[in-house]
């Protein structure tokens, strides 16, 4: 191999060419996902107790325009934040997770939107979502916000602020 590189310099100067572009796209994709990260306050998230990202989500989602209000601490049924638009009414379930969101949370708030009254409902988390959840959410009407559409959501809101 070394010898078929040696007799051809165009050949080898084309492999190192191709090996460094993609070394330089790689560490570009790298900074750019960085900066969103930081940009967008999602590692904060990632410290914050379920709680604290309630509270949150509550002025993240005023800042985008609606009327929010959260849900008692216990005897919820299933939503956290109730969201008011000018022509629907959403119960939100907010999961602050390290791991993968399943199926519980979207039965829970499937729950929340009978009992509420509600027009639609959401589950959103900072982390994504199993396959069976994605699948209930979907023969159940249910939006899912996972950590990629949140923080473009935080990155819209901190240019605004």
């Amino acid at each position: 191999m070394w010898s078929i590189l040696a007799a051809e310099p165009l050949l080898t100067l084309g492999i190192i060419l191709f090996i460094a572009l993609f070394v330089i796209y790689e560490i570009i994709i790298k900074i750019i996902k960085e900066y969103r990260l930081k940009r967008s306050g999602i590692k904060d998230i990632d410290e914050m107790s379920g709680n604290k990202f309630e509270e949150y989500l509550l002025i993240l989602l005023k800042g985008r325009g609606s009327k929010v209000k959260l849900t008692p601490k216990t005897g919820d049924y299933g939503a956290d934040l109730i969201l008011d638009t000018k022509n629907n009414k959403i119960v939100v379930q907010a999961k602050r997770y390290k791991k993968n969101v399943g199926v519980r949370a979207v039965q829970e708030i499937v729950s929340a939107q009978k009992y509420y009254k509600a027009d639609e409902c959401w589950v959103i988390t900072n982390s994504l979502f199993t396959k069976q959840a994605i699948n209930l959410a979907s023969s159940s009407n249910v939006r899912l916000i996972n950590r990629s559409e949140l923080m473009d959501w935080m990155i819209k809101y901190n240019k605004s602020a």
